[in-house]
C-alpha cells in the first residue's frame, strides 16, 4: 500500500517507472491502489506521463467513504490523479458505503468511465460480510487475503467466487512478511525446486494455482523482487496433490 507513497521526485518516479516497466516487459498490468494510499494516486499519474503506455496497464482504485456524493467526487479526483479517463477497476474498499458506491459504480460503467466493479477486504474476520454483499451485487471482482499462513478464504469465499464468475485479486500473499519470517534459515525443499526458484514463488504459486483466483498483488518497491515475483507467473503450477503438500509442509514449520 506504501510502495508508490513517495515525492514526486525525478529521482523517485525514475525508480517506480523501471518497476512498472519490468511489469509490463512480463507480460503484467495490474497496479492496484487507493485514496488512503496517501500520494500513490498520484505518483501513479506521474510514471504514465513520464512515459509509460496507460493502454498497457489495468488501473484498479478503491473508493473509500460515506455518502453518493462524497463518493463520486473521490472516484473523480482518482481518475485526475492518475491521468486516467477510464479506470479498469472500481473498488468498494472494506465494505464502507457498498449500496451508495455500487449504484454509482455501476452508472460510470454505463458511461464506460469504468470498466469492472469490486469488493474489498483484507481480514479473514470480513469474509461472512464480504459473501454476503458478493451475493447481493455480484461485482466483477474481488480483493481478500489468502496465502498459506491465511488459509481461511477456501472455506467460502474463494468456492462462492467461482460458482459466481467473480474474478479474484488476492492481498496479503506473504501475511506482511510471516511467510518469509517463518522460513528464515531454511533452503526451499527439494520437491518444490520443479516449479519454484525462491520462497516468494513458492508462496505465490501456492496462491495462484488455487481454480478461483485471478491475479496476487505482491507490493515491492525493489526491482531485484519485482523480477523474482514475476518468476511466478512461468513454469509449472501445482496441482491439487502439490499443493497440499505445500500446505502441509508449511504447516510443520
Amino acid at each position: 500500500y506504501d510502495v508508490f507513497d513517495v515525492d514526486s521526485t525525478p529521482v523517485e518516479i525514475a525508480k517506480r517507472k523501471d518497476i512498472v516497466t519490468k511489469l509490463i516487459a512480463a507480460g503484467g498490468s495490474l497496479l492496484d491502489t487507493s485514496p488512503m494510499y496517501n500520494r500513490s494516486e498520484r505518483v501513479i499519474g506521474d510514471v504514465i506521463g513520464a512515459g509509460i503506455d496507460r493502454n498497457q496497464l489495468f488501473l484498479a482504485t478503491k473508493v473509500w467513504i460515506d455518502g453518493r456524493d462524497a463518493g463520486i467526487a473521490q472516484m473523480n479526483r482518482s481518475a485526475k490523479l492518475m491521468n486516467a479517463d477510464v479506470i479498469d477497476l472500481m473498488q468498494v474498499h472494506n465494505l464502507r458505503d457498498t449500496k451508495a458506491h455500487m449504484s454509482t459504480i455501476r452508472d460510470l460503467q454505463e458511461q464506460e468511465r469504468i470498466r469492472y466493479s469490486g469488493l474489498t477486504h483484507y481480514t479473514a474476520g470480513a469474509h461472512e460480510a464480504l459473501a454476503r454483499e458478493m451475493a447481493a451485487y455480484k461485482p466483477d471482482f474481488i480483493q481478500i487475503n489468502y496465502s498459506l499462513g491465511e488459509r481461511d478464504a477456501e472455506a467460502r469465499v474463494l468456492p462462492l467466487a467461482k460458482d459466481l464468475g467473480i474474478a479474484v485479486l488476492i492481498n496479503r500473499p506473504y501475511q506482511a512478511g510471516r511467510l518469509f519470517r517463518a522460513v528464515s534459515g531454511k533452503e526451499l525443499p527439494g520437491f518444490a525446486k520443479e516449479f519454484a526458484d525462491s520462497w516468494g514463488q513458492f508462496f505465490l504459486k501456492f496462491i495462484i494455482s488455487h481454480p478461483a483466483v485471478t491475479c496476487v498483488i505482491p507490493a515491492t518497491s525493489k526491482p531485484h523482487h519485482m523480477a523474482d515475483n514475476l518468476g511466478a507467473g512461468f513454469g509449472n503450477i501445482p496441482d491439487p496433490p502439490m499443493r497440499k503438500r505445500m500446505a502441509d509442509y508449511f504447516a510443520s514449520l
